[in-house]
């Protein structure tokens, strides 16, 4: 972020100067001091011939000494920008008096003297004079050439304010005369000759999507305008709201917990304090444990909507679960049997009417079934020598490609009927992207290869050293999370095929183990892990920031609710599905940082437990 009028000359007329010297070359027409229009009274300008109204002068007058004291410190560049940012800040509030006050006692000036006069003779409209004062900014801009793109929209503006008026003439003689000999943006100058047909000003202000004659667009063209043109000569507009957006923005992005929804206006967060989320409004705590499983729950997977939790476990059951959209808490739904070889994988429509159950790799076999009426669809077994391991969507719900470890790679409908194949690639994991053509498999070649069935064309995505035992894609096709055999949790760029980090902490051997982006706009990544915890990541850093404790074995797949931050569940060996969600606390301030949010949760919670906290918290983003 460049500092606003830095790089200017140490003797340029820029600077700031003594008070005796605010006054020169304002322009006519009641101009402060600082540059701006002043405020008026029953219609008569209320500054003097200095530039300062009459209470500022009254002020001044009466704290000569103090003032004289004050104004013999030299400030520097970044105090300067200081003060005319706050200056340009009340002077947007209508506080012209005090804006006076302060640049008379700084010595500083708003803005230049023929800047001044150029956004006075935009609002008023005053085209001519405006165009004249272009010539005298012109020796201040870095870009000199800036000035025929700042002559066209002034000209463009005269020219559709014309038309409004009713004066076609007029109008039709800046566009031939004025616009067209400018020889810039020629496509944009026929637009504007087709306005000429407009019936009325309304059918203008619709056609051209303009405002009309006025002060919001002629404010609106300043803007455009102000652009060009250095931050010594003239601010832009609302910068200091803008630097303060900004600050809080970062803030927010650095915040190890931060996982609400950013608002990006500056009414409700309070700029008096550092912007802190507590952990305790994370999900690190033990809301619930489901224990309707009978053995290894092998995977888990929240709908796309986020109402419902599927869980497959290797007691050969697929268990729904619903999700109360006031409590969070899940309670069983429907109990989906007859997976003969225990259910490892899990894949729901887009539409969440449909759920796919594949088994381990001795499993021919793909179950596809209706959830809401619990019924069976579709059992489909191509080969009983098929391995049938993995499973994934097309984004039109009306296909899925499923296969396996033995060579196996099918397209099918939603009656398993078989449309497309490809031979010879051994699939540990499938994905389709949101194009509707390409599919993504990691094979045992260490790699995820891109496939198309419409061209019939394959290429290398992702090369990995070692096995890539799962992986899953971010909503918007960038990333991909890899869980890589003795490796860990590695994220890769799809786009530029490259590798973006790798995170710390997790134990990874050859167990697959499934993990997942979440939280608000994807900002975290969890992860099982065979030391028994959940892992949990902010996505650009490789240090956990938080390590879950509560299962006894290896947690063999996590999912976050994706309309739900706060909601986490995982799956485990031991048998039971974990639900973590926030501290169970109610309206309680919490003491860890300023600035908390808070969290609401009934207060009766199952099994309440602690999580342990990671050592290694002491870093900073």
């Amino acid at each position: 972020m460049q500092a606003n009028g830095a790089g200017q000359d140490p003797g340029s007329e820029l600077s700031c100067r003594s008070s005796a010297q605010n006054g020169e070359g304002s322009s006519a027409g009641g101009a402060h001091a600082n540059g701006l229009v002043s405020v008026t009274n029953n219609g008569n300008s209320v500054t003097d011939n200095n530039g300062l109204s009459d209470q500022a002068e009254e002020s001044n007058n009466a704290n000569d000494v103090n003032s004289t004291v004050k104004k013999k410190k030299r400030l520097s560049q970044s105090e300067e920008d200081v003060i005319r940012l706050i200056g340009q800040h009340l002077h947007d509030l209508g506080l012209n008096q005090t804006v006076d006050m302060l640049m008379q006692e700084s010595g500083c000036r708003l803005e230049h003297p023929s800047a001044t006069k150029f956004r006075n003779h935009v609002m008023e409209g005053e085209w001519d004079k405006a165009e004249s004062d272009l010539n005298e900014l012109k020796a201040l801009m870095h870009s000199p050439s800036a000035i025929v793109r700042m002559k066209f929209l002034l000209l463009q503006q005269k020219y559709l304010e014309y038309l409004e008026d009713g004066k076609v003439l007029e109008a039709l003689q800046v566009l031939r005369a004025e616009l067209t000999p400018l020889q810039y943006n020629t496509e944009r100058i026929h637009v504007l000759s087709g306005y000429l047909m407009c019936s009325n000003a309304e059918d203008l202000k619709a056609k051209a999507e303009w405002e009309g004659k006025g002060s919001p667009s002629r404010t609106k063209l300043l803007d455009k305008l102000q652009t060009y043109l250095p931050p010594s000569v003239m601010l832009p507009p609302r910068r200091l709201q803008n630097l303060l957006r900004q600050a809080v923005e970062l803030q927010r992005e650095r915040c190890l917990y931060h996982n609400t929804k950013m608002d990006s206006g500056m009414d409700s967060v309070s700029l008096l304090l550092d912007h802190a989320c507590s952990r305790k409004q994370f999900p690190c705590y033990t809301q619930q444990v489901l224990t309707e499983h009978c053995n290894e729950v092998w995977f888990c997977k929240f709908s796309t909507d986020g109402t419902k939790l599927a869980t497959g476990s290797k007691d050969t059951t697929v268990i729904v679960w619903q999700v109360d959209p006031e409590s969070h808490q899940l309670k069983l739904l429907k109990t989906l049997e007859g997976h003969a070889y225990g259910v490892s994988y899990l894949a729901w429509s887009p539409d969440d009417v449909y759920l796919i159950a594949c088994g381990p790799d001795d499993c021919s076999e793909l179950w596809l079934w209706n959830v809401q009426t619990g019924e069976l669809r579709t059992k489909m077994s191509q080969s009983h020598e098929d391995s049938l391991t993995s499973v994934a969507w097309n984004p039109d719900g009306k296909r899925f490609v499923t296969g396996g470890q033995r060579g196996q790679f099918y397209q099918c409908d939603l009656d398993g009927n078989l449309l497309d194949s490809w031979e010879g690639v051994r699939v540990q994991c499938l994905w389709c992207l949101g194009d509707g053509r390409t599919v993504l498999a990691s094979d045992t070649h260490q790699r995820i290869r891109a496939y198309n069935f419409e061209d019939l064309t394959d290429r290398n995505i992702v090369q990995e050293d070692h096995p890539v035992m799962s992986f899953t894609v971010s909503k918007n096709g960038r990333l991909a999370l890899l869980n890589v055999a003795t490796q860990g949790v590695h994220l890769w760029d799809l786009q530029d095929r490259v590798l973006v980090r790798k995170y710390q902490g997790v134990t990874q051997g050859f167990y697959t183990i499934h993990s997942c982006f979440g939280g608000h706009n994807e900002d975290f990544i969890a992860s099982g892990s065979e030391d028994h915890k959940v892992y949990i990541w902010h996505r650009r850093s490789e240090l956990p920031v938080a390590e879950l404790s509560g299962h006894t074995r290896t947690v063999n797949c996590v999912s976050w609710n994706p309309v739900v931050p706060g909601l986490l569940a995982s799956a485990s060996d031991d048998g039971t599905v974990r639900i973590w969600g926030p501290a169970p606390f109610q309206d309680v301030q919490d003491t860890d940082g300023p600035n908390v949010l808070f969290c609401k949760w009934h207060k009766q919670q199952a099994n309440r437990e602690s999580c342990v906290t990671s050592s290694s918290l002491a870093w900073i983003l």
